[in-house]
């Protein structure tokens, strides 16, 4: 990857105040990228750290350019005004990585409609009208990319059967990358799904999916930041249609030692993430 480079280039993300959308802002600023960041995180949270405007602040300090657009995924006048304000201050649009994710692993008896609600709009509604929004802009880039952070799509039912609302909500991000790609072939966008192996150490797995013991069996942020940055510096008319891993994407540009994404302090087997085989992991 030492000739390939994001300096210069606009990405929209959607989240991006904390963790994995973070780390991946972050990695493409150190090439001087210019990131647009839309996100409701406008004031302190008490139990999650970061907004948009310490995030922005991160970049900058990092090498890139950045702007903070405070809105709402699933608003469409906050999406068309974030891609209007993307256009605006760096003149187009490279990039989207459809970041921004709901999670409740609440069996189907207990997981209230609301909170089904609120992971079908963000997750598969919010990406599909983000990305949506965008293909005017990144029709006229010649290096454009859609990444969305979503698992491979499987039909095998342990996962619906666990977890059918996440399940539905996380398959529909899924489903626009494999739309996508197929529907803007010709116009050489790349379109692809990245997830990651195990664990990631981020607020999500702290605060929902196990905390301090998930943490310790899990896998820093940077391990999908580099895996992103691998994707969106490829040719995006021979990289496209993929559902990736990080680590396979790694293994394919020669990155095969992962000990150094390890948490600090990490001990045991790690963790593997969910919509994956565990005994890859």
């Amino acid at each position: 990857m030492s000739t390939r480079t994001l300096a210069g280039r606009t990405i929209l993300m959607s989240g991006g105040s904390r963790g994995i959308g973070l780390a991946i802002a972050l990695r493409a600023a150190r090439d001087g990228a210019r990131v647009v960041l839309m996100a409701k995180t406008d004031q302190p949270h008490p139990k999650l750290e970061g907004t948009v405007h310490t995030a922005a602040a991160e970049i900058e300090a990092a090498g890139g350019e950045a702007l903070a657009v405070v809105g709402d995924v699933r608003s469409d006048d906050d999406v068309e005004r974030a891609v209007a304000a993307a256009v605006e201050r760096f003149g187009g649009i490279d990039v989207v990585v459809n970041n921004a994710s709901a999670i409740d692993l609440s069996p189907t008896r207990e997981l209230s409609m609301k909170k089904y609600d609120l992971m079908q709009s963000i997750n598969a509604r919010g990406t599909f009208l983000l990305s949506k929004t965008a293909i005017p802009h990144l029709e006229r880039s010649d290096q454009a990319h859609v990444l969305t952070l979503s698992p491979p799509l499987d039909l095998d039912p342990r996962w619906a059967g666990s977890y059918l609302g996440y399940t539905m909500a996380k398959y529909g991000m899924s489903l626009v990358t494999l739309g996508l790609a197929e529907e803007l072939r010709e116009a050489g966008i790349g379109v692809n799904s990245l997830w990651p192996r195990t664990m990631i150490a981020t607020a999500a797995v702290a605060n929902l999916l196990g905390g301090a013991e998930a943490v310790a069996g899990s896998r820093t942020p940077e391990i999908v930041a580099d895996a992103a940055y691998a994707v969106l510096t490829r040719d995006p008319r021979t990289c496209t249609g993929r559902f990736l891993v990080d680590d396979e994407v790694l293994a394919e540009e020669g990155v095969t030692d992962l000990d150094g994404y390890r948490v600090e302090g990490g001990t045991g087997p790690l963790l593997p993430d969910l919509f994956l085989d565990p005994d890859d992991a």
